[in-house]
C-alpha cells in the first residue's frame, strides 16, 4: 500500500513538473484535467525514452513533426497511441519502420511514450477555408452512403474522446497529407485496426475528391 502511494505521489510530482517545463497543453489545465489523455505513464520517462528510441527524430521533440506525412502526436489520448504501438508489434498494424521500432518496446515503455507526447501542446491547424460539403460530412455523415459524422467518434473539431472503453484520437489540426494518406489505406484495407472495421467501411464509402476535402478541412480544425 505505501508503495503504490509513492508511486501515485511520484507520477502527480512529474506531471506537474513537466506541466511546469516548456510547452504545457495549456496555462489553466491541471493534473485532474489532463490526466485521463496523458494515462497511467510517466511522461518525463517518456521524454527521455522517446528521445532515446528515436521517436522524436521522426514525430518531433515536442511531438510536432514538421513532416507532413508523419502524424503530430503532441496532445494525442495516450491510450490510442498505446494501441497503434501494440498494434505494429503485434502485426495488426504494419510500417516498414515503426513495426521495427516498436520490437523491443515493453507495456511500460509504450505507456510512458505515449504519456509524454500526450502532455505536449499541439500546434494549431492551418486554416484550410470553409468546404461546406467537408465540413457537412465530417459534422453530419451521410446515411444514404451508410457514412458516420467525424464528429460522432472524434468529438468537437476532432479533439478525440474517450466512449465505451473505446479511446477516438485526436485528428483536428492533424497534417493534410497524413489524413489523406491514412484515408486512402482504410479504403484500400491496407490498414484494417479500427474497432470494428469503422474506418474500412466509411473509407470505402467515400470518393477520392471527399477523402482529400475532408483532409484539408480537419487538418485546419
Amino acid at each position: 500500500m505505501r508503495r503504490r502511494k509513492k508511486q501515485g505521489r511520484f507520477l502527480a510530482f512529474s506531471l506537474f513538473a513537466l506541466m511546469a517545463s516548456a510547452r504545457p497543453l495549456a496555462a489553466d489545465d491541471s493534473a485532474e484535467t489532463i490526466a485521463p489523455r496523458i494515462g497511467s505513464g510517466n511522461p518525463v520517462a517518456g521524454k527521455g525514452i522517446s528521445e532515446s528510441e528515436r521517436c522524436q527524430e521522426c514525430h518531433g521533440e515536442d511531438g510536432n513533426s514538421d513532416d507532413g506525412r508523419i502524424p503530430r502526436h503532441a496532445g494525442q489520448y495516450a491510450g490510442y497511441l498505446i494501441k497503434q504501438l501494440r498494434d505494429f508489434q503485434s502485426g495488426a498494424r504494419y510500417h516498414s519502420v515503426m513495426s521495427i521500432i516498436v520490437e523491443d518496446l515493453s507495456e511500460a515503455g509504450m505507456a510512458d511514450i505515449a504519456a509524454y507526447f500526450a502532455s505536449r501542446k499541439p500546434k494549431p491547424g492551418s486554416p484550410a477555408g470553409d468546404d461546406p460539403a467537408a465540413k457537412a460530412l465530417f459534422a453530419n455523415g451521410d446515411k444514404a452512403r451508410a457514412i458516420d459524422a467525424c464528429v460522432s467518434c472524434h468529438g468537437e473539431d476532432g479533439r478525440g474522446r474517450i466512449a465505451d472503453s473505446v479511446t477516438y484520437p485526436v485528428i483536428g489540426g492533424q497534417h493534410k497529407a497524413y489524413l489523406s494518406g491514412q484515408l486512402v489505406n482504410w479504403k484500400l484495407g491496407e490498414r484494417a485496426n479500427s474497432p470494428g472495421g469503422v474506418m474500412n467501411r466509411i473509407a470505402k464509402a467515400l470518393t477520392d475528391e471527399e477523402i482529400e476535402a475532408l483532409a484539408k478541412y480537419i487538418s485546419g480544425l
